[in-house]
Protein backbone atom coordinates (compact mmCIF):
# COMPACT_ATOMS: atom_id res chain seq x y z
CA UNK A 1 0.00 0.00 0.00
CA UNK A 2 2.76 2.43 0.99
CA UNK A 3 4.71 1.58 -2.18
CA UNK A 4 1.63 2.23 -4.32
CA UNK A 5 1.16 5.64 -2.68
CA UNK A 6 4.79 6.50 -3.46
CA UNK A 7 4.28 5.53 -7.09
CA UNK A 8 1.07 7.54 -7.25
CA UNK A 9 2.87 10.54 -5.80
CA UNK A 10 5.55 10.28 -8.50
CA UNK A 11 3.15 10.08 -11.45
CA UNK A 12 1.09 12.96 -9.98
CA UNK A 13 4.07 15.34 -10.31
CA UNK A 14 4.00 16.77 -6.72
CA UNK A 15 6.47 19.48 -7.76
CA UNK A 16 3.49 21.33 -9.22
CA UNK A 17 1.52 21.31 -5.95
CA UNK A 18 2.93 24.67 -4.75
CA UNK A 19 1.46 26.26 -7.90
CA UNK A 20 -2.03 25.48 -6.60
CA UNK A 21 -1.30 27.32 -3.38
CA UNK A 22 0.11 30.20 -5.42
CA UNK A 23 -3.07 30.38 -7.53
CA UNK A 24 -5.15 30.41 -4.36
CA UNK A 25 -3.13 33.22 -2.76
CA UNK A 26 -3.22 35.33 -5.94
CA UNK A 27 -6.94 34.90 -6.43
CA UNK A 28 -7.61 35.59 -2.76
CA UNK A 29 -5.41 38.70 -2.74
CA UNK A 30 -7.18 40.31 -5.69
CA UNK A 31 -10.70 39.07 -4.98
CA UNK A 32 -11.23 39.33 -1.24
CA UNK A 33 -13.05 42.32 0.21
CA UNK A 34 -11.01 43.91 3.03
CA UNK A 35 -14.25 44.51 4.91
CA UNK A 36 -15.37 40.88 4.79
CA UNK A 37 -16.38 40.33 8.39
CA UNK A 38 -15.69 36.69 9.17
CA UNK A 39 -12.11 35.52 8.70
CA UNK A 40 -13.28 31.93 9.26
CA UNK A 41 -15.49 32.21 6.19
CA UNK A 42 -12.44 33.24 4.17
CA UNK A 43 -10.43 30.32 5.56
CA UNK A 44 -13.22 27.85 4.82
CA UNK A 45 -13.62 29.05 1.24
CA UNK A 46 -9.86 29.04 0.74
CA UNK A 47 -9.68 25.43 1.91
CA UNK A 48 -12.40 24.36 -0.53
CA UNK A 49 -10.71 26.19 -3.41
CA UNK A 50 -7.34 24.59 -2.64
CA UNK A 51 -8.92 21.11 -2.49
CA UNK A 52 -10.67 21.59 -5.84
CA UNK A 53 -7.53 22.96 -7.52
CA UNK A 54 -5.42 20.12 -6.13
CA UNK A 55 -7.73 17.41 -7.47
CA UNK A 56 -7.97 19.02 -10.91
CA UNK A 57 -4.19 19.52 -11.18
CA UNK A 58 -3.43 16.00 -9.91
CA UNK A 59 -5.74 14.44 -12.49
CA UNK A 60 -4.23 16.68 -15.18
CA UNK A 61 -0.68 15.68 -14.21
CA UNK A 62 -1.63 11.99 -14.20
CA UNK A 63 -3.22 12.34 -17.64
CA UNK A 64 -0.02 13.93 -18.88
CA UNK A 65 2.09 11.09 -17.45
CA UNK A 66 -0.18 8.51 -19.11
CA UNK A 67 -0.28 10.29 -22.47
CA UNK A 68 3.46 10.96 -22.58
CA UNK A 69 4.53 7.45 -21.51
CA UNK A 70 5.89 6.43 -24.91
CA UNK A 71 7.59 9.79 -25.45
CA UNK A 72 9.07 9.89 -21.92
CA UNK A 73 10.50 6.39 -22.37
CA UNK A 74 12.92 7.90 -24.90
CA UNK A 75 14.13 10.57 -22.46
CA UNK A 76 16.62 9.29 -19.82
CA UNK A 77 15.82 12.18 -17.46
CA UNK A 78 12.19 11.08 -17.30
CA UNK A 79 12.91 7.42 -16.74
CA UNK A 80 11.69 7.72 -13.14
CA UNK A 81 8.21 8.68 -14.41
CA UNK A 82 8.13 5.78 -16.85
CA UNK A 83 9.22 3.29 -14.21
CA UNK A 84 6.68 4.60 -11.67
CA UNK A 85 3.83 4.39 -14.19
CA UNK A 86 4.78 0.89 -15.32
CA UNK A 87 5.01 -0.30 -11.72
CA UNK A 88 1.64 1.27 -10.83
CA UNK A 89 -0.05 0.14 -14.03
CA UNK A 90 -1.90 2.15 -16.69
CA UNK A 91 -5.35 0.70 -15.98
CA UNK A 92 -4.88 1.08 -12.25
CA UNK A 93 -3.97 4.75 -12.64
CA UNK A 94 -7.09 5.31 -14.76
CA UNK A 95 -9.21 3.80 -12.00
CA UNK A 96 -7.48 5.99 -9.42
CA UNK A 97 -8.20 9.08 -11.53
CA UNK A 98 -11.89 8.17 -11.59
CA UNK A 99 -11.88 7.76 -7.80
CA UNK A 100 -10.12 11.13 -7.43
CA UNK A 101 -12.76 12.79 -9.59
CA UNK A 102 -15.53 11.29 -7.44
CA UNK A 103 -13.72 12.37 -4.26
CA UNK A 104 -13.46 15.91 -5.61
CA UNK A 105 -17.21 16.24 -6.19
CA UNK A 106 -18.17 16.93 -2.54
CA UNK A 107 -15.72 19.84 -2.43
CA UNK A 108 -16.99 21.54 -5.59
CA UNK A 109 -20.63 20.84 -4.64
CA UNK A 110 -20.10 22.36 -1.17
CA UNK A 111 -18.32 25.36 -2.68
CA UNK A 112 -21.17 25.97 -5.14
CA UNK A 113 -23.69 25.54 -2.32
CA UNK A 114 -21.91 28.22 -0.28
CA UNK A 115 -21.08 30.42 -3.28
CA UNK A 116 -23.77 29.69 -5.92
CA UNK A 117 -21.98 31.14 -8.93
CA UNK A 118 -22.27 29.77 -12.46
CA UNK A 119 -18.79 31.06 -13.29
CA UNK A 120 -17.24 28.68 -10.74
CA UNK A 121 -18.98 25.68 -12.32
CA UNK A 122 -17.87 26.85 -15.78
CA UNK A 123 -14.24 27.31 -14.71
CA UNK A 124 -14.21 23.90 -13.00
CA UNK A 125 -15.54 22.18 -16.13
CA UNK A 126 -13.08 24.06 -18.34
CA UNK A 127 -10.23 23.11 -16.00
CA UNK A 128 -10.97 19.40 -16.37
CA UNK A 129 -11.56 19.70 -20.11
CA UNK A 130 -8.31 21.60 -20.74
CA UNK A 131 -6.34 19.15 -18.58
CA UNK A 132 -7.64 16.36 -20.82
CA UNK A 133 -7.37 18.25 -24.10
CA UNK A 134 -3.78 19.33 -23.47
CA UNK A 135 -2.38 15.83 -22.99
CA UNK A 136 -4.72 13.18 -24.34
CA UNK A 137 -5.68 12.14 -27.86
CA UNK A 138 -7.38 12.99 -30.10
CA UNK A 139 -6.97 16.70 -29.28
CA UNK A 140 -3.51 16.54 -27.62
CA UNK A 141 -3.07 20.29 -27.77
CA UNK A 142 0.52 20.10 -26.52
CA UNK A 143 1.51 19.03 -30.04
CA UNK A 144 -0.14 22.02 -31.74
CA UNK A 145 2.26 24.96 -31.22
CA UNK A 146 0.03 28.03 -30.77
CA UNK A 147 -2.78 25.98 -29.25
CA UNK A 148 -0.24 24.39 -26.91
CA UNK A 149 0.89 27.81 -25.72
CA UNK A 150 -2.65 29.13 -25.28
CA UNK A 151 -3.76 26.00 -23.44
CA UNK A 152 -0.84 26.35 -21.02
CA UNK A 153 -1.84 29.97 -20.43
CA UNK A 154 -5.28 28.68 -19.48
CA UNK A 155 -4.36 25.57 -17.48
CA UNK A 156 -1.44 26.96 -15.48
CA UNK A 157 -2.66 30.50 -14.88
CA UNK A 158 -5.95 31.91 -16.12
CA UNK A 159 -8.33 29.14 -15.01
CA UNK A 160 -6.94 28.36 -11.51
CA UNK A 161 -6.30 31.98 -10.52
CA UNK A 162 -9.69 33.09 -11.86
CA UNK A 163 -11.40 30.22 -10.01
CA UNK A 164 -9.91 31.42 -6.73
CA UNK A 165 -10.64 35.06 -7.59
CA UNK A 166 -14.33 34.55 -8.40
CA UNK A 167 -14.81 32.58 -5.20
CA UNK A 168 -14.35 35.83 -3.30
CA UNK A 169 -15.87 38.39 -5.66
CA UNK A 170 -18.35 38.82 -8.53
CA UNK A 171 -16.71 41.74 -10.33
CA UNK A 172 -13.91 41.59 -12.89
CA UNK A 173 -11.63 44.42 -11.78
CA UNK A 174 -9.38 45.99 -14.46
CA UNK A 175 -6.28 45.81 -12.27
CA UNK A 176 -6.83 42.10 -11.66
CA UNK A 177 -7.20 41.55 -15.39
CA UNK A 178 -3.94 43.42 -16.01
CA UNK A 179 -2.22 41.33 -13.34
CA UNK A 180 -3.65 38.08 -14.74
CA UNK A 181 -2.42 38.79 -18.26
CA UNK A 182 1.05 39.49 -16.89
CA UNK A 183 0.99 36.42 -14.67
CA UNK A 184 -0.03 34.19 -17.61
CA UNK A 185 2.88 35.56 -19.65
CA UNK A 186 5.23 34.99 -16.73
CA UNK A 187 4.07 31.39 -16.28
CA UNK A 188 4.60 30.47 -19.92
CA UNK A 189 7.96 32.26 -19.93
CA UNK A 190 9.25 29.90 -17.24
CA UNK A 191 7.72 26.87 -19.00
CA UNK A 192 9.60 27.46 -22.27
CA UNK A 193 12.89 26.00 -20.93
CA UNK A 194 10.97 22.79 -20.23
CA UNK A 195 10.15 22.68 -23.93
CA UNK A 196 13.78 23.55 -24.69
CA UNK A 197 14.98 20.57 -22.65
CA UNK A 198 12.68 18.27 -24.66
CA UNK A 199 13.30 20.01 -28.00
CA UNK A 200 15.17 17.23 -29.78
CA UNK A 201 12.92 14.39 -28.60
CA UNK A 202 9.76 16.41 -29.33
CA UNK A 203 11.01 17.35 -32.80
CA UNK A 204 11.95 13.76 -33.63
CA UNK A 205 8.53 12.50 -32.55
CA UNK A 206 6.36 15.15 -34.19
CA UNK A 207 5.43 16.97 -30.98
CA UNK A 208 5.08 20.48 -32.38
CA UNK A 209 5.48 22.64 -29.27
CA UNK A 210 5.98 26.36 -29.67
CA UNK A 211 9.72 25.85 -29.10
CA UNK A 212 9.87 23.24 -31.87
CA UNK A 213 7.93 25.58 -34.17
CA UNK A 214 10.10 28.63 -33.47
CA UNK A 215 13.46 26.94 -32.97
CA UNK A 216 15.72 27.30 -29.95
CA UNK A 217 16.99 30.82 -30.66
CA UNK A 218 13.59 32.43 -31.21
CA UNK A 219 12.09 30.46 -28.31
CA UNK A 220 14.77 31.85 -25.99
CA UNK A 221 13.97 35.38 -27.17
CA UNK A 222 10.25 34.72 -26.65
CA UNK A 223 10.91 33.52 -23.09
CA UNK A 224 12.84 36.69 -22.27
CA UNK A 225 10.23 38.95 -23.89
CA UNK A 226 7.35 37.27 -22.05
CA UNK A 227 9.17 37.38 -18.72
CA UNK A 228 9.95 41.09 -19.03
CA UNK A 229 6.49 42.04 -20.35
CA UNK A 230 4.66 39.85 -17.85
CA UNK A 231 6.70 41.14 -14.94
CA UNK A 232 6.07 44.73 -15.99
CA UNK A 233 2.30 44.22 -16.25
CA UNK A 234 2.11 42.49 -12.85
CA UNK A 235 4.28 45.13 -11.20
CA UNK A 236 2.16 47.93 -12.67
CA UNK A 237 -1.11 46.39 -11.47
CA UNK A 238 0.32 45.71 -8.02
CA UNK A 239 1.88 49.17 -7.67
CA UNK A 240 -1.40 50.91 -8.54
CA UNK A 241 -3.43 48.68 -6.20
CA UNK A 242 -1.07 48.99 -3.23
CA UNK A 243 -0.39 52.72 -3.66
CA UNK A 244 -4.09 53.31 -2.94
CA UNK A 245 -3.90 51.19 0.21
CA UNK A 246 -0.44 51.14 1.79
CA UNK A 247 2.25 52.71 -0.47
CA UNK A 248 5.08 51.46 1.75
CA UNK A 249 4.44 47.91 0.51
CA UNK A 250 5.50 48.81 -3.03
CA UNK A 251 8.95 47.77 -1.78
CA UNK A 252 7.69 44.20 -2.37
CA UNK A 253 8.28 44.82 -6.07
CA UNK A 254 11.96 44.16 -5.37
CA UNK A 255 11.07 40.46 -5.04
CA UNK A 256 9.84 40.15 -8.62
CA UNK A 257 12.68 42.34 -9.89
CA UNK A 258 15.31 40.14 -8.22
CA UNK A 259 13.61 36.93 -9.43
CA UNK A 260 13.30 38.10 -13.03
CA UNK A 261 16.90 39.32 -13.18
CA UNK A 262 18.12 35.95 -11.90
CA UNK A 263 16.00 34.06 -14.42
CA UNK A 264 16.94 36.39 -17.29
CA UNK A 265 20.64 35.78 -16.68
CA UNK A 266 20.04 32.06 -17.25
CA UNK A 267 17.85 32.74 -20.27
CA UNK A 268 20.60 34.84 -21.78
CA UNK A 269 22.93 31.85 -21.42
CA UNK A 270 20.32 29.66 -23.14
CA UNK A 271 20.03 32.21 -25.95
CA UNK A 272 23.78 32.34 -26.52
CA UNK A 273 24.11 28.55 -26.42
CA UNK A 274 21.20 28.24 -28.86
CA UNK A 275 22.85 30.69 -31.26
CA UNK A 276 26.11 28.72 -31.09
CA UNK A 277 24.29 25.46 -31.73
CA UNK A 278 22.41 26.91 -34.70
CA UNK A 279 25.75 27.84 -36.27
CA UNK A 280 27.86 24.81 -35.39
CA UNK A 281 25.39 22.00 -34.74
CA UNK A 282 27.79 20.84 -32.03
CA UNK A 283 26.29 17.99 -29.96
CA UNK A 284 28.22 19.07 -26.87
CA UNK A 285 26.48 22.46 -27.02
CA UNK A 286 23.15 20.66 -27.35
CA UNK A 287 23.97 18.77 -24.16
CA UNK A 288 24.79 22.06 -22.41
CA UNK A 289 21.40 23.43 -23.49
CA UNK A 290 19.63 20.37 -22.09
CA UNK A 291 21.59 20.50 -18.83
CA UNK A 292 20.88 24.21 -18.32
CA UNK A 293 17.21 23.83 -19.23
CA UNK A 294 16.87 20.97 -16.75
CA UNK A 295 17.39 23.50 -13.95
CA UNK A 296 14.07 25.04 -14.88
CA UNK A 297 12.12 23.84 -11.80
CA UNK A 298 14.25 26.23 -9.71
CA UNK A 299 13.30 29.13 -11.97
CA UNK A 300 9.62 28.18 -11.86
CA UNK A 301 9.71 28.13 -8.05
CA UNK A 302 11.61 31.42 -7.92
CA UNK A 303 9.13 33.16 -10.23
CA UNK A 304 6.15 31.70 -8.36
CA UNK A 305 7.51 32.72 -4.95
CA UNK A 306 8.10 36.30 -6.07
CA UNK A 307 4.50 36.60 -7.34
CA UNK A 308 3.15 35.09 -4.11
CA UNK A 309 5.13 37.71 -2.16
CA UNK A 310 3.30 40.43 -4.11
CA UNK A 311 -0.05 38.74 -3.46
CA UNK A 312 0.68 38.45 0.27
CA UNK A 313 1.69 42.11 0.36
CA UNK A 314 -1.65 43.02 -1.27
CA UNK A 315 -3.49 40.99 1.38
CA UNK A 316 -1.54 42.79 4.12
CA UNK A 317 -2.43 46.13 2.52
CA UNK A 318 -6.12 45.24 2.49
CA UNK A 319 -6.05 44.05 6.09
CA UNK A 320 -4.22 47.23 7.13
CA UNK A 321 -6.88 49.34 5.42
CA UNK A 322 -9.54 47.60 7.46
CA UNK A 323 -7.75 48.33 10.74
CA UNK A 324 -6.98 51.91 9.75
CA UNK A 325 -10.65 52.54 9.02
CA UNK A 326 -11.70 51.09 12.34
Amino acid sequence: MFESLKLLKTVSRPEFLPANLGSLVMGLAWGVDPYMNNIWDIGFLAGLVFAVLTFVSAIGAQLNTLSDHELDSKEPRKRYLVQALEALGHDRLKRIMLVEFLLSLPFIILLIFVQPKFVLVLLWILGHFMAYAYSASPLRLKCRSWLAMLSLFAVLSILPVSFAYYTFTDALKPLFLLFLVGEAMNVYAVIIPTETRDYWIDKANGVNTMTVRLGLVKASLLAMALLITGGTLMATAFAIAVSDLLPLLTVSLLAILAADITILRNYWKLYNLSKQHSITGDSSIAEEIVELSARNPRWINLAQQSIVILALALIVAKVSLRFLVY
